[in-house]
């Protein structure tokens, strides 16, 4: 297969953006590996690591449908500016409390709730720019490139994130301290997009609760971008094994700082891999059933990973884990921004964050739960069972999601109204 240059990384804005996006991710979730190895050498406690999912969850569900408002009818760009600006503050701050010595686990939470926050504004206006930077046809194309951009961070993040832990030199609070460094990147390509232009929604710069009533009846209309939704909900919340992975490099497979973020790094690894192979694919088809297929290889991964006591077949059980859930990510975000008119997509893309986000942290919250009392590993293994299980479900409850092909017109109720 010839390679060739991804058709949206051939637009400049979106270039910029996607190259930000890559450093920026990176330096998050060096940050967040590091926060749940932090909270591991606190307290030994497995509900521990679940609260983290809650203080991220909360946040969302409550600020989401509201930020995917605002999205809809402020300029996004400039949303951006303000909730990368809260983040960086919230890094700095957490280096500066670990730097001094006076960090303590409540600081952790309260930190991680209001990096919720400012996610909840940050994903709307962020996803419903991308449309307003490629043309429709290069828009699966973005969405594999953005994947890219998540997993590469995502790889680069936790080996960092355990070489900085392992560093006699460094340790814990420069983690959150080179995180706070790397938003110089996104800040660098908001400032040379410049300018974007978007479909405001007709409410005088107004945001009111039939504002946030019209995103949810659209969605209600749209049984494709519902069962979506779901699918996503359903497969991360008993399948999110991520919160146990201190608990998984300590305990099981006795590894250190370096294993726990070279472990950490696997998922994406796999992630990388799939979603490269897909920016080089031209037009998807039979979307629908890949879609499924894909979730259910998430959760066959999810049950490998549980079973392994050896690190070289958890590595690669995670692997699968996150090639899987890529698959997945790119074909459900293609379907609901071109199912979605622009006006719409902000609020579109806020109610979806309540699935795709608390689905992962709600069942970090579970799996943490469940450990508490019965063990990682049959947390683990019991929340890949249960993922198969909702996709059977899921399939049943919308079988038009297993017909889709990707090339089918737009659903009526499509245009808002």
């Amino acid at each position: 297969m010839r390679l060739h240059i991804p058709p949206a990384l051939l637009h400049r804005r979106f270039r910029l953006l996607w190259i930000g996006l890559t450093i920026s991710v990176a330096g998050s979730r060096m940050q967040f590996w590091a926060l749940l190895w932090h909270i591991r050498t606190l307290t030994d406690q497995p509900i521990a690591l679940g609260l983290v999912g809650l203080s991220r969850v909360v946040p969302i569900i409550i600020f989401s449908l509201i930020g995917g408002a605002v999205a809809d009818v402020f300029d996004r760009r400039k949303i951006l500016f303000v909730t990368q600006s809260v983040q960086t503050i919230n890094a700095v701050v957490l280096g500066l409390l670990t730097l001094s010595g006076q960090i303590q686990l409540w600081h952790l939470y309260v930190l991680t709730v209001i990096e919720g926050i400012a996610f909840s504004f940050d994903l709307p206006a962020r996803q419903s720019l991308t449309p307003n930077l490629v043309p429709a046809k290069d828009l699966p194309n973005a969405f594999s490139m953005q994947s890219i951009a998540f997993t590469t961070g995502n790889i680069v993040g936790p080996a960092l994130s355990g070489l900085v832990l392992a560093s006699p030199f460094l340790g814990q609070a420069y983690a959150y301290l080179f995180n706070a460094i790397s938003y110089i990147a996104i800040f660098w390509a908001l400032i040379g997009i410049g300018p974007v232009e978007q479909q405001r929604d007709a409410g005088g710069g107004r945001i009111d609760f039939q504002a946030i009533a019209d995103g949810v009846r659209f969605i209600r209309r749209q049984p494709l971008i519902m069962a979506t939704m779901l699918l996503d909900f359903i497969a991360t919340f008993f399948s999110s094994a991520f919160a146990l992975l201190p608990i998984y490099a300590v305990d099981i497979l006795n590894v250190g700082e370096l294993g726990y973020g070279l472990l950490s790094s696997a998922a994406f690894i796999g992630a990388a891999l799939s979603a490269a192979i897909v920016s080089q694919m031209g037009e998807m088809r039979r979307q629908g059933p890949i879609l499924l297929a894909s979730v259910v290889l998430y959760g066959l991964a999810t049950i490998g990973f549980g079973l392994s006591t050896n690190y070289t077949l958890a590595f690669i059980a995670l692997m699968f884990v996150g090639a899987g859930d890529t698959v997945s990510t790119i074909i459900r975000n293609t379907i609901r921004q071109l199912q979605t008119p622009d006006n719409l997509r902000g609020r579109m893309t806020s109610i979806n964050q309540i699935f795709f986000m608390g689905g992962p942290q709600l069942g970090e919250l579970e799996a943490g739960l469940v450990a508490q009392f019965f063990g990682a590993p049959v947390a683990v293994i019991t929340g890949g069972i249960a993922c198969i299980a909702g996709v059977g479900w899921v399939a049943r409850r919308w079988p038009s999601l297993l017909q889709y092909n990707g090339d089918e017109p737009i659903a009526a109720g499509a245009n808002g109204d």
